[in-house]
C-alpha cells in the first residue's frame, strides 16, 4: 500500500502502518487538548493507542498464522486509523477452513482479554457507581490503562464480530452460508448484509462518530469488490491459461532504444513489452518505467538500462483462477507465459477481463 512505512517483520511477515495512522494520534492529540488534559495525560492516550494497535497486530497474526497452516501466504499486515488489514494471497474456499481463519483473529483478542482479566481487578470497577466509575475512566492514566486494553479488547471482538462482509464477522457468515449453498451465492447474501450494515453505520456515524463513516465506507465497497471478485474467480474457473493468453505480441531487445520502442506502441495497442536475449525472456519492459525514463530525459537509453529483470513466469498450463489472483494482488500485471521452456505468449489483466467479457460468460 502506498504512502506506508515498514515496521519490520513478525514471524515473517512484513508489518507496515500507512501514514494516515498519524491523523489518529493528532486527533487524539486534539482531542485530549480541547478537553483541558496535561501533556501527562496526552502521552497516556498516545500510549494505548499504541499498545491497542499492537494487540491489532497480533489480531492480522491471528489470520495470517492460520491461513499459512493452509497454505496461503501473507504479502503484509498494514495497520490504519480504522484498524488492521492482514493481505493474504487468497481466502480459503473450504468453509471449513475460511471459518478458521476468519474467526483467528477476534480469538487473539479473546486470550488477550483473559489474560488481562486475570491482572485487572475488573470487579472493582464494575462495583463502582456509575457517577465515580466515570470520574475514574475520564481520561487514560497508569492506574486505569490495563482495564481500558481489557475493555478495548472485549470490544474488538464484539464489534470484528458483526456479521459485516468483509469483515471477521462477516467472513465467518460466509463460511457457513457457504455449507448449504455455492460460494458465490453464499458471498452474494454476505455482501448484501455487510453492505445494509455500512449504510447503518454510516448514517449512525453521521450523528456521533466520523470515524464510523470510515469504516462504512471501507466495509461497503470491500464487500461489493470481494463479491465482484467471486463472481469473476467463478467464470474463470476450469480454465487454464492457455485459454486466455495473447500469442501476437510484439518483443524487444536489451539493446533497443526507448525511442524505438516508443515508435512501437504510437503504432500499435501494446503498453508493456517482453525482452528478449539469444531466445531467452530476460526482462519486461513496462509502459510506467518507460514513461519514467522519459520524464528523466532518457530517451536515447536502451532497454537494459529500464527493464526488470525480476519477473514471475507464468506456464500455459496453470489455473486461470490462480494467475487471476497473482495479477490482482500485486503492481506487476504483465507476465511471459511458458510452454517447455520456450516462450508461448503473455498474459495480463486487461487480457483475463476481456476473456471474462467475451468467452467465459459463453461457457458458463
Amino acid at each position: 500500500m502506498k504512502g506506508s512505512l515498514n515496521l519490520g517483520k513478525v514471524a515473517g511477515i512484513r508489518v507496515r502502518v500507512h501514514w494516515t495512522f498519524l491523523l489518529l494520534i493528532l486527533w487524539i492529540v486534539f482531542m485530549e487538548v480541547s478537553r483541558g488534559n496535561d501533556l501527562e495525560a496526552i502521552l497516556w492516550s498516545v500510549l494505548f493507542i499504541c499498545v491497542l494497535f499492537g494487540c491489532v497486530v497480533l489480531h492480522e497474526l491471528g489470520h495470517a498464522l492460520t491461513a499459512g497452516k493452509f497454505n496461503i501466504g501473507t504479502r503484509q499486515i498494514t495497520l490504519l486509523p480504522i484498524g488492521g488489514v492482514a493481505s493474504l494471497e487468497a481466502m480459503p474456499e473450504d468453509p471449513r477452513e475460511e471459518f478458521l481463519v476468519a474467526v483467528a483473529g477476534p480469538v487473539v483478542n479473546v486470550i488477550i482479554a483473559l489474560l488481562l482479566y486475570l491482572v485487572v481487578p475488573i470487579e472493582n470497577y464494575l462495583n463502582q457507581d456509575p457517577e465515580m466509575l466515570e470520574q475514574t475512566m475520564s481520561s487514560i492514566n497508569g492506574a486505569n490503562f490495563l482495564f481500558y486494553l481489557f475493555s478495548a479488547n472485549v470490544m474488538l471482538v464484539l464489534f470484528n464480530l458483526i456479521p459485516a462482509f468483509p469483515m471477521d464477522g462477516g467472513r465467518v457468515f460466509r463460511a457457513m452460508l457457504s455449507m448449504k449453498y455455492d460460494r458465490v451465492t453464499a458471498t452474494q447474501m454476505a455482501a448484501r448484509l455487510g453492505q445494509g450494515v455500512a449504510f447503518f453505520f454510516f448514517l449512525v456515524g453521521l450523528l456521533y462518530n466520523p470515524i464510523l463513516i470510515l469504516i462504512a465506507i471501507f466495509v461497503y465497497f470491500g464487500a461489493q469488490g470481494e463479491n465482484i471478485m467471486v463472481q469473476q474467480l467463478a467464470l474463470l474457473k476450469d480454465y487454464k491459461v492457455k485459454d486466455a493468453m495473447m500469442t501476437d505480441i510484439t518483443t524487444v531487445q536489451p539493446d533497443d532504444t526507448l525511442n524505438e520502442v516508443v515508435d512501437i506502441i504510437l503504432t500499435g495497442t501494446e503498453r508493456d513489452f517482453l525482452v528478449i536475449d539469444n531466445g531467452e525472456v530476460s526482462g519486461i519492459l513496462y509502459q510506467s518505467d518507460l514513461m519514467q525514463a522519459f520524464k528523466n530525459k532518457n530517451a536515447e537509453a536502451k532497454v537494459r538500462d529500464v527493464m526488470d529483470d525480476e519477473f514471475y513466469q507464468v506456464q500455459i498450463n496453470d489455473n486461470l483462477t490462480d494467475i487471476y489472483r497473482k495479477v490482482r494482488s500485486g503492481n506487476k500485471t504483465f507476465f511471459p507465459v511458458m510452454k517447455g521452456g520456450k516462450l508461448a505468449g503473455a498474459i495480463d489483466m486487461n487480457n483475463i477481463n476481456e476473456f471474462m467479457i467475451f468467452r467465459a460468460p459463453l461457457d458458463y
